[in-house]
């Protein structure tokens, strides 16, 4: 492994940070952008301050990267490409964030690729989602810019019809789904692909965004299996590289359906630092400099609960509860950095683990009462 390459990561939040703390037990060197100045990887990269969808500005800090990555989705490609066409590597590459940033393209690659996935229409507006009332109850998606549950409505009747979105999108039929699962993937340059157990996700009911995770996740030998080929299949007909999240639907009557997909490090995956043998992170540095993959094999069951600000809360960040969780054993809290908080910010993550599965979610619901983020 070359210790002197120069790893951009456009964006610098938590997803960044974890990455970059990984990196530097290799003495790595890395670069963030991002535009918020007190970004989470401010103080421990050679930071840049900047839009991450202007094309002058991903090309001016791309120049002296040796290989660009991302940790979030909404970055200029277009730059991308034309990096990667000067020499730079670029993981994931452009072509691939491109077809990822737009739902309607996502989905449509699985149809074309016979991955399953919930039967779904592409709408232009809102009046043409009036005309596939039909396929009500359903979940209208914004194509573009959909982040952390922004950019999702659901539509039961008739009567929500007037809160689907004006602009290009999806109407996607709704899964009465039994559990939601992630199973993340890394692929390499050399072509070897690996997959993490899938894990077991729990979404917060108002902001849409995962609250808390199990792992592994509790679903038959069978659909394990089905989960983990068809998240070795995504990735491998992407060609993809780099470290790929696939969340997944599994139905009552045991169908494994796509959902979406995220091209980098992801929140279903922070638990895998302290409980499996090779970190996503790790992981993903693996992908990108064509390293042989690590072992993803889970030590101990583990949980992960999100840390995120409390409703009614806007200001300067303060922690409380934190010397009570730290009594408990096998809790790990990581705090990402950021001084302002405001209601469902994530503000960072605990991972519990335990032998005995029970426990674990006494554990992890201790937490989710005690540990707050307040200002």
């Amino acid at each position: 492994m070359n210790s002197n390459l120069r790893i951009g990561i456009l964006g610098g939040g938590q997803l960044g940070r974890m990455l970059v703390q990984k990196g530097i037990d290799w003495n790595l060197t890395f670069a963030s952008l991002d535009p918020d100045l007190s970004a989470p990887c401010h103080s421990l990269t050679e930071f840049s301050q900047g839009k991450l969808t202007d094309f002058d500005t991903v090309m001016s800090f791309g120049k002296n990267c040796d290989i660009v990555t991302i940790e979030i989705e909404h970055v200029n490609t277009q730059a991308l490409r034309e990096l990667e066409k000067q020499g730079k590597k670029v993981f994931p590459q452009p072509h691939i964030i491109e077809l990822i940033q737009d739902k309607r393209t996502q989905k449509e690659f699985y149809k074309s690729r016979q991955i399953p996935t919930a039967d779904f229409v592409l709408t232009t507006n809102r009046e043409d989602v009036y005309r596939h009332k039909k396929l009500l109850p359903a979940v209208h998606k914004l194509g573009r810019e959909g982040y952390d549950g922004r950019g999702v409505q659901l539509l039961r009747t008739e009567a929500d019809l007037p809160k689907a979105f004006e602009a290009p999108g999806l109407l996607e039929r709704l899964i009465d789904f039994e559990k939601e699962i992630s199973v993340i993937v890394a692929r390499n340059e050399a072509g070897d692909v690996v997959a993490y157990p899938p894990v077991e996700m729990v979404f917060h009911p108002e902001a849409n965004l995962v609250e808390y995770l199990f792992a592994p996740a509790a679903v038959s030998t069978a659909i394990a299996t089905t989960a983990d080929a068809i998240a070795r299949r995504v990735i491998t007909e992407l060609q993809m590289v780099g470290l790929l999240a696939v969340e997944m639907f599994v139905t009552h009557q045991g169908e494994v359906l796509v959902n979406e997909v995220a091209p980098r490090p992801h929140n279903s995956g922070h638990q895998t630092i302290e409980a499996n043998i090779t970190s996503q992170y790790e992981q993903h540095l693996r992908a990108i400099l064509n390293l042989p993959l690590g072992n993803t094999a889970a030590i101990r069951p583990s949980a992960m609960v999100n840390l995120l600000g409390a409703e009614g809360f806007i200001g300067t960040a303060r922690y409380i509860g934190m010397d009570e969780v730290l009594t408990v054993s096998g809790v790990y809290v990581h705090l990402y950095g950021k001084k302002q908080t405001k209601p469902f910010r994530k503000m960072g993550h605990v991972t519990i683990v335990d032998e005995d599965v029970e426990s674990l979610k006494k554990k992890a619901t201790f937490v989710k009462s005690t540990l707050k983020v307040i200002a």
